[in-house]
Formats: structure tokens, sequence, C-alpha cells
């Protein structure tokens, strides 16, 4: 699979009924042609509500589940991830700004919440991936600093599966990028105290953490923005830049654009506006994203987050790559 001469394209989906509405800080995944979002907050550091949504990417019409069960409380900061036709939210932070470590799971196909179980150290603001049987979980913010622990959930043992801990020169961060592509776990960029852009992969068969020199035309540093993995591709976009002063309570400064690296080379690639055509969400970040596929093509759905005003937005795009 090779990317193709036109690259890809942005398309703004049009929204109808009862959807989240605009907030940061939140998480969504795909199951088949739906796409499903939790958590958030609309005013800084107040989770809007727990409810769960559920949009019809055929049709681009919201709705709310009437879901039963263990429902999740509110929190902000969160992870979801699916694995076949179940979703699993771990993690966040709750309206008394505790970070937690409660792994629920929501069956597509009942509308029902379970807790499984308590997972590693509370956290928020990290963030985890899965494959066709794991949850993937990095880093974030601990309840005494930031992480940079990686944990494996087998959703068919049940069981969680602490990684060694890599070197110090994979400092532990909040809002990195992680991705699975060529049998290893990607932690791409992050905030330590400051923007990063190191790369580093923990290599699944050999068991071992490797720091990557990556080359070409690298995205400057940046934590909170959304990455997708496509087969050998590690697709970036956005992601804050530089931190406001005033903290979480404020905008720092958000980048746009698509950065592909891969995974194999280690070769980044910057593709222009021109290539990457259509409707770009703009500069953003703390945005909620995840891998799916639209119109029988995979790619990467972006929704919401904070905007360089300060303004969360309730936008949904989707980038298409294009392959030879």
């Amino acid at each position: 699979m090779a990317l193709g001469k036109s690259q890809g394209k942005w398309v703004k989906i049009e929204q109808q009924g009862s959807g989240p509405g605009a907030r940061s800080s939140h998480a969504i995944t795909i199951v088949g042609e739906k796409a499903y979002a939790f958590g958030g907050e609309f005013t800084p550091r107040v989770p809007v509500d727990n409810k769960l949504y559920v949009f019809d990417l055929k049709q681009q019409i919201w709705s709310i589940i009437d879901a039963t069960g263990d429902v999740p409380p509110p929190r902000v900061g969160v992870t979801m991830a699916a694995v076949g036709e179940t979703i699993f939210v771990f993690g966040g932070r709750d309206a008394q700004h505790k970070e937690l470590n409660e792994l629920y799971s929501f069956d597509t196909s009942t509308n029902q919440w379970s807790l499984v179980q308590s997972g590693p150290p509370n956290r928020s603001y990290h963030s985890m991936t899965s494959d066709d049987r794991r949850l993937y979980v990095f880093g974030g913010c601990g309840e005494s600093g930031r992480l940079n622990d990686l944990w494996a959930y087998d959703v068919m043992d049940k069981t969680w599966n602490k990684f060694p801990l890599p070197g110090e020169d994979c400092k532990p961060r909040g809002g990195p990028g992680l991705a699975v592509a060529e049998g290893r776990i990607w932690v791409v960029y992050g905030f330590t105290g400051e923007e990063t852009d190191d790369v580093h992969y923990y290599d699944l068969v050999e068991e071992k953490w490797v720091r990557v020199e990556t080359v070409g035309e690298k995205p400057t540093a940046r934590s909170v923005f959304p990455i997708t993995a496509i087969g050998k591709y590690i697709f970036v976009y956005g992601g804050e830049v530089d931190p406001s002063d005033l903290g979480h309570m404020g905008a720092g400064k958000f980048a746009d654009g698509v950065y592909v690296l891969d995974a194999e080379t280690f070769v980044w690639t910057k593709w222009d506006d021109k290539s990457a055509s259509g409707e770009s969400p703009g500069p953003r970040g703390w945005c909620a994203f995840a891998a799916g596929v639209r119109d029988g093509k995979p790619g990467l759905l972006v929704y919401g987050g904070n905007s360089p005003t300060n303004d969360r937005l309730d936008d949904i795009h989707f980038f298409t790559p294009s392959f030879d």
C-alpha cells in the first residue's frame, strides 16, 4: 500500500438530531457505520454530562442512546476505543478534579454498560488505542504528576498487563499520540512540561522500547492532537503547539495541517492545503478523533475540540487519504 498522488481529502459532515454539541476533552470511537461520543467539557474543567451519543455516519443523524447498566459518571480527559462491537471507556477526571481508573465496556448490540474492573493507576489526558484483541493505554496526568507507563488490556482474557517502562529519554507526558502500526505501539510527541517532538515505539515481538530518529518534514512539537494509523502510515492532525499561560483554563496556540509518518522508513511528509483538499477542520486541539471507514475507505474522523479563541467546537470532519 502506497500513498496516492492526490494524497487525500477532508469532508465536513453535516449533522442532524440531538448531538453532544460543542465540547472539548471528550472521546469518540467508531463501530461499523456509527460513531459513539462520550464525556468532555464546555466550561473548562467542568464535565458536561455522561450521556452516550451515537452518530449515524451514513444518515448523518445524532441520537442519545437509552443505555442501561453501570453508566460511567461524567468526566473529561477520557479515552474510548473499540474492539469488535464493544466500546471501552477508561480513566478521565471527574467534577471534583479527581483522576479516575475504572474501565467500562459498552455493548453496542444490547446498549448496556458494564464496569469491567479498575485498571492502571488513575489518570486523565492519557491516550488509548486498540487492535483486534487488546486495548493499549499510555501516559497521561496521574494523581501525582505525569506518567509514561504502557499497559494492555486483553479483552478475551480480561487481564491487564504492564509493559516495561521506557528509558529516561521518553519523559512522562500528557496528551501524547498513540498508535499501533507494524507490530509496534507508537508514542508520538506530547506535553512533558513543554511540547515535545520525540517519537518512540514499543516492539511487541522483541519486547523493547526504541527511540526513533525521524526525518523529513517533521511537525512541530505538540500535544492533544488527533492521530491514527492506517497500514504502515501514522497520520497526525493539528494539536496544541504552545500552551496558554492560563493552563487548561485558556487557549494555547493550535496547529492545523496533516502530517504522515512512514513507520518503516521513519520519514515525515507534510501535506499542503492542495494535497489535503476539501474542508479542513482548521487549527484546534483537545478534540475527539477516531479511525473509521466512510464510503468504503479508511480515514480519520475529527469532532469538536478547542479553538484558538478558546471557543468549544461542534463540527465533524473526515479525512480520507488516497492509496495506490
